[in-house]
């Protein structure tokens, strides 16, 4: 979808937009089930990155403290445990710039993946920049899916980080999707951003080709220590309606509620449900922020009528239109150089 439309949509009044996004999500979901997604920090702290929201970079004080990879053993212990709860994914993420083939940290993370396709989970990894050996060896490992969310518009982004680019993002998720792995790919709200560039980061994730398969909206959670740790909460009119427009513009894409959830009360979580909201991080924490309880999660459910979704493992990742994949950076005036960088189209 192109930038005026998006603009057209997110301004109509809320109720015409919430009917036009649940006529979209009753035209392509049909069956009433939520997608319930477990998130682990498998190596939590110590980045070297400077994002200006995350409590796990090395240049903040926020009382993260910076962990060794876990033992496999450990990550499976919970990762059972999680598809004890009713979990139907799996997502391990990692405080990384990125990671390297032939290095014992990815040789490891390989391990863990393959042990952990083995439960009938989906698996999910974020693991920060890729290239394309280490996509390839991902997805040969059993990854389902590769989360690599975009956060914001491209004008907006360098104001949050500045260690990498948005075409460093774009870069990494073609490499996911050239190796056959689904992307999980959103953004967060709160980020000091205008609606203009929620808008523009739905327009890069929209004219992806294949659209994301899935696409986490999240609330930041301010983090006292960091650069955006003074910043207002995110409305809950705000954020119910970017999940209508993702749902409108991503028709076949599973639109996540993420973090920011407890700043939601029951209504407006059933409101965003309504809207076409259709997955959840479930579960007590994500990387390291709380979480709605599981229990308090599978009581609302039950109340909407809703029923978790049954995994899928053997997922295969959504084609791209007409047979012709293209980069997420390609025809947009916010393309990469590609002319310099090769990496695009």
């Amino acid at each position: 979808m192109t930038f005026a439309e998006l603009h057209r949509i997110y301004y109509q009044p809320f109720f015409t937009l919430i009917k036009q996004a649940r006529a979209v999500h009753d035209e392509h979901w049909t069956d009433g089930t939520v997608q319930l997604c477990t998130l682990l920090s498998i190596k939590t702290g110590g980045c070297s990155e400077d994002c200006g929201y995350c409590a796990q970079s090395a240049r903040y004080t926020t009382g993260v403290q910076a962990e060794k990879l876990m033992e496999r053993e450990q990550v499976m212990e919970r990762a059972l445990a999680a598809r004890s709860s009713g979990a139907t994914r799996f997502c391990m993420g990692a405080a990384w710039k990125g990671v390297r083939k032939g290095t014992q940290k990815f040789d490891q993370v390989l391990d863990i993946v393959r042990d952990v396709s083995k439960l009938g989970m989906e698996v999910c990894v974020t693991l920060g920049e890729l290239g394309a050996e280490e996509a390839s060896d991902l997805k040969k490992a059993g990854v389902t899916a590769y989360n690599h969310n975009v956060d914001t518009s491209p004008e907006h982004y360098p104001n949050i980080v500045s260690t990498h680019t948005f075409e460093d993002r774009l870069r990494t998720i073609r490499h996911a999707q050239d190796a056959g792995m689904s992307v999980c790919c959103g953004g967060i709200l709160g980020l000091g951003e205008t609606i203009d560039d929620r808008l523009k980061m739905l327009e890069v994730i929209s004219n992806f080709n294949p659209q994301p398969e899935s696409v986490p909206i999240n609330a930041l959670m301010p983090i006292q220590g960091t650069p955006m740790g003074d910043n207002e909460v995110v409305d809950s009119f705000a954020f119910i309606r970017m999940i209508a427009v993702a749902r409108i513009a991503l028709p076949k894409s599973k639109v996540r509620l993420s973090a920011g959830r407890t700043n939601l009360s029951r209504e407006a979580q059933a409101l965003a449900y309504f809207a076409g909201a259709n997955s959840i991080f479930y579960g007590d924490k994500l990387l390291t922020a709380a979480n709605p309880r599981a229990n308090e999660d599978m009581r609302l459910l039950r109340d909407l009528g809703l029923l978790p979704l049954e995994p899928n493992p053997g997922m295969e990742a959504p084609g791209a239109t007409n047979g012709v994949p293209l980069s997420p950076c390609c025809e947009r005036e916010h393309a990469c150089e590609k002319e310099m960088t090769g990496a695009c189209c």
